[in-house]
């Protein structure tokens, strides 16, 4: 780059999971070694990414649609470059340069490491760039990523899955399950507290088969203890474990390690025995059941939440019926709730008796009627009590009508909360810690409008006020192993802008 160049904008527009955002963290990382910087919100970039999902029936429109928008500025600046890599770029492959010719590069899963190259062989080449791997080629943990907050980060353990539920994608499009080993997660996690991070969340497909590559069913349990060992770090969550391996263990680490939260995330998707078998998902509501009361035994305090799918093909009333009931009697804090969405390429897209739309709609606004009721009681128990919040950026919608702030309480609770009081140090950002008392319980969040108890500044603070996200290098492969890392974190590069 000479003196006088610019350097080279992009932007990154994730759709879909947490795996989908973490990976944008990677792929901002590689772009950002190679010279490339943010766009701002206003200028148009050089470079768009589409880091796709494939588990939403609309996905394909989606993407597409949004291509379609891009296509006048491509035509206006023929160096602009766009590329589509995720889930959606593995099924579709080629046929995306197809419907839309002025994508410059594919990339699928298994190479997000690639991009870079791509898209420099793409510029030289004047022409489209598709690669497409079957197999991982290299561990997302050893690119750099460039962190989307100053206090809170996700950390893979794994990717991939070894499960075949009838109506998921993800397996056919992330492989076969890949765990990393523990001297590498806990190298990343201490990397990032490093650099002023507050909160992990341990990450992968099925979180709790972690260890499975390497023959130890109780390796999750083990990491979640010694995850809690690590100084500085005060919040450790996880997500998504898979009820057929769940096992004590990792409930008495969830109870006995003090920085990892009360807090569940199990997907549940039916109640019905008959449909959980026909999804292929190898427990039963009895067995879902039993894990919540040995969590709420260990954990009363515990906020558990899970995923639900409504109408999946073949599914009858009395299914359907079962599923209530498994709702009532689970007393979920909150469910992320989904009609059936057919995938081509599953199982499930090709069984007989595929609902009617209508009767799907109709299922689904009674689940979440019965939920957001349940959400809403379960909320107003916790009027009068005290909660720590992490204070967050971005998660209060009428934020700045209210003048309160938006903080997530240890059990993940969302609460809004006003950052007043004699013991605010001269003011509250995202990133610091505050308590305070719980004034109102509505279904989807609660209401904090004391004043504070307490306000802690953090250095995670500090850096969000200063524009600053933690910037970390990857981490190599290396032997299992429990405990402080064999070697010493992977280095840092600093903060970026």
């Amino acid at each position: 780059m000479t003196e006088n160049q610019q350097p080279k904008t992009y932007s990154i527009r994730t759709f879909g999971c947490q795996m989908n955002v973490h990976d944008s963290e990677r792929l901002a990382g590689q772009l950002e070694e190679v010279g490339y910087v943010p766009a701002s919100a206003e200028a148009k970039p050089d470079l768009v990414v589409f880091n796709t999902c494939a588990v939403r029936e609309n996905a394909d429109n989606k993407l597409y649609g949004t291509l379609g928008h891009l296509r006048p500025d491509k035509v206006a600046n023929p160096d602009m470059q766009i590329a589509v890599g995720g889930c959606l770029a593995q099924k579709d492959r080629g046929e995306i340069v197809k419907r839309a010719p002025w994508v410059d590069v594919v990339f699928g899963t298994h190479n997000i490491g690639s991009l870079p190259t791509l898209l420099e062989r793409a510029r030289h080449n004047a022409e489209a760039e598709v690669e497409i791997l079957e197999s991982l080629e290299t561990f997302p943990s050893t690119l750099p990523a460039r962190r989307e907050s100053s206090y809170a980060s996700w950390v893979s353990v794994s990717v991939g899955c070894n499960n075949t539920c009838t109506f998921c994608i993800v397996p056919s499009l992330r492989g076969k399950e890949r765990d990393r080993r523990p001297g590498e997660i806990l190298a990343e996690v201490e990397a990032l507290v490093a650099e002023g991070v507050l909160e992990v969340t341990l990450l992968g497909q099925n979180v709790n088969s972690y260890g499975v590559e390497f023959g130890d069913r109780l390796a999750f349990g083990k990491l979640l203890r010694a995850t809690g060992g690590i100084s500085g770090l005060e919040r450790v969550r996880f997500t998504s474990p898979h009820p057929a391996a769940f096992t004590s263990d990792v409930i008495d680490a969830m109870a006995q390690t003090p920085n990892v939260c009360h807090q569940l995330h199990m997907p549940l998707q039916s109640g019905s025995d008959r449909v959980l078998r026909e999804m292929r998902r190898s427990y039963r509501s009895a067995r879902y059941l039993k894990i919540l009361d040995e969590v709420r035994a260990a954990m009363p305090d515990a906020a558990i939440t899970t995923d639900i799918i409504v109408g999946f093909p073949g599914e009858t009333e009395e299914d359907f019926q079962a599923t209530l009931d498994v709702v009532r009697e689970a007393r979920f804090s909150s469910a992320f709730t989904f009609q059936y969405s057919k995938r081509p390429g599953t199982p499930a897209a090709t069984m007989a008796d595929q609902l009617p739309k209508e009767v799907v709609q109709e299922r689904y606004d009674r689940l979440v009627e019965l939920q957001n009721e349940i959400s809403w009681v379960e909320n107003k128990k916790l009027v009068g009590t005290k909660v720590e919040l992490l204070v967050a950026a971005g998660e209060g919608r009428k934020d700045a009508e209210t003048h309160r702030m938006s903080g997530r309480a240890r059990d993940g609770r969302l609460v809004h909360f006003t950052p007043a009081g004699s013991v605010v140090d001269r003011a509250v950002r995202p990133g610091d810690v505050v308590e305070t008392v719980i004034t109102y319980g509505a279904p989807h969040h609660l209401v904090a409008d004391g004043d504070l108890l307490t306000h802690r500044r953090t250095r995670a603070g500090d850096n969000a006020e200063a524009g600053l996200r933690p910037k970390t290098s990857g981490v190599t492969l290396g032997l299992p192993g429990f405990g402080a890392p064999a070697v010493e974190p992977a280095p840092v590069s600093g903060c970026a802008l």
